[in-house]
């Protein structure tokens, strides 16, 4: 059976929530789901929420189904997609994010900027500099 990880949209007006689901491809968007994986909830206060059983998802993707284009990018978040590339399994089983980003799970942060070490020019200028003051001018 060809099967597809999606989001399933609960909730009301203005405040949704999402359910990570697997479903078969071949049906409609409100067919009948498979298996419940986890939950999305963007607009949880204080911060958004998502957790999902990184356990059953991996299993999911291993049997081949696909997941759409949000639920890979909520996946890779939470690193799952990372395990699943390195054919590992994570200890615990249940992976949860709440509004920043989860460190080492998948999700490359932006490096920290570097401080530039003087060049060797401006060195052997600041040495010459104080090597002439030292030099008094003969009369």
């Amino acid at each position: 059976m060809a099967t597809t990880i999606r989001l399933r949209r609960g909730g009301r007006t203005h405040n949704p929530y999402y359910r990570i689901v697997v479903i078969d491809s071949r049906s409609r968007d409100r067919g009948p789901e498979i298996e419940n994986l986890g939950i999305y909830h963007p607009c949880a206060r204080p911060e958004p929420v998502s957790e999902v059983d990184v356990h059953k998802t991996l299993e999911w993707l291993n049997k081949g189904a696909q997941p759409s284009d949000t639920a890979k990018s909520l996946l890779r978040k939470l690193g799952v997609m990372k395990h699943f590339a390195e054919g590992t399994a994570p200890e615990e089983s249940v992976s949860s994010l709440t509004g920043g980003v989860v460190v080492d799970k998948g999700f490359n942060a932006a490096p920290e900027p570097k401080e530039e070490a003087p060049a060797e020019e401006a060195v052997a200028e600041e040495a010459a500099a104080e090597e002439a003051p030292a030099e008094e001018p003969a009369e």
